[in-house]
C-alpha cells in the first residue's frame, strides 16, 4: 500500500515559544494530567519538531515529534475542544509524517490510550498499526491505564515536497 501524504499547510507552522501559553490551556483542557510549560519548552529547545495549527492569529491545535536513529516518535497530537472534527489531527499528523519522511525516518511510533477510539481510528486510518502494550504507561483518576504501542513503517509512503 502506497499513501500519498500531502498535508494541508495553510495554517501549520512550526510552534514557537510565544505559543506555549495558548498551548498550555489547550492543554490543561484537555488532559486530568497535562504537559508542564516546562516540558513543552524543552520540546522546543532540543529541536523535537513543533507544529502548531493556527487560524485567525489563534492557536487550535499541536503536535510534537522527537527523530533519531532511523526512528520519530510522535509524542503528542492535541486539537482544541473547539476545533474538533474538522480533520485538524489529521493535517497535523500529515505534516509530522512528512517531516519524518525528510528525515529518512523508516518507523514512527506513537502511544494511545486504548480509550481513546477517536485518535485509534485516526492513527489506523493512517497506515499505523498496533505492535505491542506498554503497561501502566498513562496516569488516571483510578491508578494508571495501559498505552497500545501502534507503529508505522515509512518505506511504503510517498511524501510530497512540501
Amino acid at each position: 500500500m502506497v499513501a500519498v501524504l500531502k498535508p494541508a499547510d495553510n495554517g501549520l507552522r512550526p510552534m514557537l515559544e510565544t505559543d506555549l501559553d495558548t498551548v498550555i490551556a489547550i492543554e490543561e483542557k484537555s488532559y486530568i494530567f497535562p504537559w508542564t510549560r516546562g516540558i513543552f519548552h524543552d520540546c522546543l529547545h532540543v529541536g523535537y519538531n513543533c507544529w502548531v495549527y493556527e487560524e485567525n492569529g489563534l492557536v487550535q491545535a499541536y503536535g510534537v515529534m522527537s527523530i533519531g536513529g532511523g526512528e520519530a516518535h510522535i509524542l503528542t497530537i492535541v486539537v482544541d475542544e473547539k476545533a474538533r472534527g474538522r480533520q485538524l489531527g489529521r493535517q497535523m499528523m500529515g505534516r509530522l509524517l512528512n517531516s519524518a519522511g525528510k528525515h529518512k525516518v523508516e518507523t514512527v511510533l506513537l502511544e494511545v490510550r486504548p480509550s481513546n477510539t477517536i485518535a485509534i481510528n485516526l492513527y489506523q486510518s493512517m497506515g499505523f498499526n498496533e505492535v505491542g502494550i506498554r503497561k501502566g504507561y498513562y496516569p488516571d483518576n483510578k491508578g494508571r491505564e495501559d498505552a497500545l504501542i501502534m507503529g508505522l513503517d515509512l518505506k511504503y509512503h510517498i511524501f510530497d515536497n512540501g
